[in-house]
């Protein structure tokens, strides 16, 4: 497993190290999303076999003509799992990784993970917090139980209520703040 993290942490560090240089006028403009993937590499302690999933929702042209990209993938049952998602904005050329932009203003998101239908959790990594010790939730561990189906919805709050009651946790209900982007994703577990 450790072998594992190291390897999606390296990914996820690669995808995020190129900061991009903000114009001065750019100052606390919200991101523009365009992709959100989630990526998951399973636990192979004891023998499991490897296995990854990756969902990915992409809509280079936002509100315009052509629908949005949902790619879509399986989890095993009973199987512990790391997760990541990273944001870009293909938009843009070069592609900005939008996932930098959230590390440097921490105190001000929070993704939530809210599932429905699948016999599975989803924790925040204790370790990834902001200055104030409050989750950010760019990595999760998951855990999956027995078959199941439903779905996954990540969603990045601006400015949430850190403090309020359970967002801490990963309870969206009295967040508050801005929706940044939100994305549902059907989810089989088998």
């Amino acid at each position: 497993m450790k072998t594992k993290l190291f390897l999606l942490c390296a990914f996820i560090f690669t995808l995020i190290s190129c900061k991009k240089e903000d114009d001065p006028g750019d100052v606390n403009e919200e991101e523009l999303i365009t992709t959100l993937s989630y990526v998951l590499v399973a636990d192979t302690t004891g023998g499991k076999p490897e296995h990854n999933a990756l969902f990915v929702f992409r809509d280079i042209d936002g509100d315009g003509a052509n629908p949005p990209v949902i790619i879509k993938d399986t989890l095993l049952k009973n199987r512990k799992y790391v997760g990541a998602v990273v944001l870009l904005n293909e938009s843009a050329s070069p592609v900005e990784n939008v996932t930098t932009e959230i590390l440097e203003e921490k105190e001000d998101h929070q993704f939530f993970y809210q599932k429905t239908g699948i016999n599975a959790s989803f924790n925040y990594i204790p370790l990834e917090v902001d200055g104030n010790g409050k989750p950010i939730g760019i990595t999760t561990d998951v855990t999956t139980n027995g078959a199941s189906s439903g779905n996954l919805t990540i969603t990045l709050r601006h400015q949430p209520n850190k403090s309020g009651a359970n967002v801490a946790t990963g309870d969206i209900t009295n967040a508050g703040g801005e929706t940044d982007i939100e994305v549902t994703f059907p989810v089989v577990i088998e």
